[in-house]
């Protein structure tokens, strides 16, 4: 019978070529050719206040939250924070004229993701 290779961990495998290598008197590495310093993060900017609102008339009892009162900011930005906040709060949600609404009483998130974005949240009515 042949000999059998232990399979118990046991043993190392041998002699590790790299034990005697140092980096200690190696040259750093050149920098990537054209790339800039990067710069200190900045402070987040602040791009307005918007308005936080639950409503429930005219949408048969259901709870949605709204958000309102952009300035300067367009349609592609609005879908783009539109799908965040769906995918954050795990529900369905549009633009509806020059406003957001997410299905359900979504505020503590919605109002989280805005101002990552650099807005200023406000919750407003009920």
């Amino acid at each position: 019978m042949a000999d059998r290779v232990p399979t118990d961990g046991g043993g190392g495998l041998g002699q590790n070529p790299f034990v005697s290598l140092d980096a200690a008197g190696l040259p750093r590495a050149p920098a990537p050719a054209g790339a800039a310093p990067r710069p200190a993060p900045a402070e987040p900017r602040n791009r307005g206040r918007v308005d936080i609102t639950r409503e429930t008339g005219g949408r048969g009892g259901k709870t949605v939250t709204v958000v309102g009162g952009f300035v300067g900011i367009g349609l592609p930005e609005k879908e783009q924070l539109a799908k965040r906040m769906r995918a954050a709060c795990g529900c369905g949600g549009t633009v509806k004229d020059g406003r957001i609404e997410i299905q359900g009483d979504q505020r503590e998130a919605v109002a989280r993701i805005l101002e990552e974005a650099g807005f200023r949240p406000v919750f407003a009515g009920g």
